[in-house]
């Protein structure tokens, strides 16, 4: 199924929104138009927000997403969404994410907007999961799950696929299935995604939560070069799992494990 046609099916309320927030008159948008493509209103937008031109960003980005361009919704999502040069706003973001991902429905992940669909569907999906207090979107982690589902399987994105494993293999949304979650971790492990190795090797280290052969050496190993890879703010969480799993090593594997963190492939478990 193609990402606006679920995406629609899950949230149809979302359809019909009213007139975006920043939108120009009526008019000079019409007439703005006649004189400039979406392309052309995205670019002068982009150039503005790259001088720190804030509200001129805004403008230009509005006019460019309000003739479809999905570059430009995408970035005002993100404005949005961090409250970059506007207000903070996540239902404005969920809504011109929500837009992406509907008019896009015939994009693969070799469209040209491919990136910014995947990338608007994984936001939805977080939006889901954790719902938006004082909107219309509450939480529905069965809804995220299907989600981020869509977006680790038809465009491969590894963060979907690491969300997607977390949500297995806790259960969340669904039933859990811990082989399944390993094999997605797996696929983003792959990918170079620091958090998906972190947790497959911590899940590895001793195998039982995904019912496979312990492999401590390797586990260890993964755990060590995600700490390493990892940005700051994800190394607050790895590196207790590290920690543990080098204390319950043996010298062998401690010795195995620095041999290999440098090289250390993420296979399939």
């Amino acid at each position: 199924m193609r990402a606006a046609r679920l995406f629609l099916f899950v949230l149809p309320f979302a359809v019909g929104f009213g007139e975006q927030a920043l939108a120009l008159d009526p008019s000079s948008v019409a007439s703005s138009a006649h004189a400039k493509s979406p392309r052309e209103f995205f670019s002068m937008g982009f150039a503005a927000y790259k001088r720190g031109e804030k509200a001129e960003a805004l403008e230009a980005l509005q006019q460019a997403a309000d003739l479809g361009h999905a570059g430009a919704r995408w970035k005002l999502g993100q404005m949005y969404a961090e409250g970059d040069g506007v207000k903070e706003d996540d239902f404005e973001a969920f809504k011109m994410f929500e837009e992406i991902v509907r008019d896009q429905e015939d994009d693969t992940a070799t469209s040209p907007n491919a990136a910014y669909v995947a990338s608007a569907v994984v936001a939805l999906a977080e939006y889901m999961r954790n719902g938006i207090p004082g909107t219309p979107i509450a939480a529905d982690p069965t809804q995220a799950r299907q989600l981020y589902a869509h977006a680790a399987t038809y465009f491969g994105d590894a963060q979907a696929q690491f969300e997607l494993g977390r949500m297995l293999l806790a259960g969340e949304g669904g039933r859990p299935n811990p082989p399944q979650a390993a094999r997605w971790l797996q696929l983003a492990a792959k990918k170079g995604y620091a958090k998906a190795e972190a947790l497959l090797g911590y899940l590895l280290f001793d195998g039982e939560t995904i019912s496979l052969r312990a492999e401590p050496a390797r586990g260890l190993a993964m755990l060590t070069r995600a700490l390493k890879a990892a940005p700051d703010k994800d190394k607050e969480w790895i590196r207790p799992l590290q920690e543990e799993a080098f204390s319950l090593s043996s010298e062998s594997e401690r010795r195995m494990a620095i041999a290999s963190a440098e090289k250390i492939g993420a296979d399939a478990p």
